[in-house]
């Protein structure tokens, strides 16, 4: 086992998932990233990474999947044994008009938002626990906030987040398990 802490990662082969990834391993941190699409160039992202002297483990995964997630998390402790820092990142849009917005378009942006945060720390905890530390980042929105035309189901799982964070870190923080929200605002 490296001495390198260890990130996990949701959604992290691409667009800020990525620059988080990079900024981690440029810190010298082990990663393991998360990706669903088939269409993801692993083989070309395992070489960018090579660069930073790092390990790395990519494990294609349906956040919105409990027992995904948690094969996940296994295979990622078989590896490093330990998970310092996760960030919760994987998320979609399916934006329209409530009006016009479907039932599989409200679903399907509150499971992979919303409930895959949920799987992804309900299984990471027990590990940041055994070891009496950790750190847990959600990427939240700040339409979770505000809310936006046409986004009501983006704005819900965004604002579900923010709340869902606050009470972990409340639970957590006896443990020396720390839980931030980050809303970021892309211009």
């Amino acid at each position: 086992m490296s001495e390198n802490k260890v990130v996990l990662i949701t959604g992290g082969t691409r667009g800020i998932g990525k620059a988080i990834a990079i900024k981690f391993a440029k810190e010298g941190y082990n990663l393991v990233i998360n990706y669903v699409s088939d269409k993801t160039d692993i083989d070309s992202l395992k070489e960018e990474f090579k660069q930073y002297n790092i390990e790395t483990l990519f494990i294609k995964t349906d956040v919105s999947n409990f027992e995904d997630c948690e094969n996940m998390i296994k295979k990622a402790i078989e590896k490093f044994e330990k998970i310092d820092v996760l960030v919760n990142n994987a998320g979609i849009t399916k934006d329209n008009l409530i009006l016009r917005m479907t039932k599989e378009e409200f679903d399907k942006v509150i499971d992979i938002n919303l409930k895959g945060t949920f799987n992804v720390t309900k299984n990471v905890v027990p590990y940041m626990m055994k070891k009496k530390t950790g750190k847990i980042i959600n990427l939240s929105s700040v339409v979770g906030v505000s809310g936006n035309a046409g986004q009501c189901n983006y704005s819900a799982s965004k604002a579900g987040i923010i709340g869902f964070t606050k009470s972990i870190a409340k639970e957590l923080a006896s443990r020396n398990i720390l839980a931030n929200c980050i809303a970021p605002r892309l211009y």
